[in-house]
């Protein structure tokens, strides 16, 4: 079973690096609605592949929630950097939404 991850993981990050590729040829005068649509595609890539992966990681550790799953995802599907700020960001954010009700 530790194949088909590792291939998986191997797929998703040529697909990460394919995106970023793209991101980088956008030409300065595309204008801020295209940019902005290439954005919204790579943001709900990146959704989309959380939300299959953070159920999987749970099932795998026999839990019935995907609390800690969701950051575990993030840090094996964003490169590096990317990954610690979104998990920083991310608790950052849920301790805001249950410190105000």
């Amino acid at each position: 079973m530790a194949t088909a991850v590792t291939k998986a993981q191997i797929k998703d990050d040529k697909k990460r690096k394919r995106s970023c590729k793209e991101l980088k040829q956008v030409p300065p005068d595309t204008g801020v609605t295209q940019a902005g649509g290439v954005m919204n595609l790579f943001l709900n890539d990146i959704f989309e592949h959380i939300a299959s992966e953070a159920p999987r990681l749970a099932h795998y550790n026999k839990r019935s929630t995907i609390t800690s799953e969701v950051q575990t995802a993030v840090r094996l599907l964003l490169p590096g950097e990317l990954a610690e700020h979104a998990v920083s960001k991310g608790h950052q954010t849920v301790t805001k939404y249950t410190s105000s009700k």
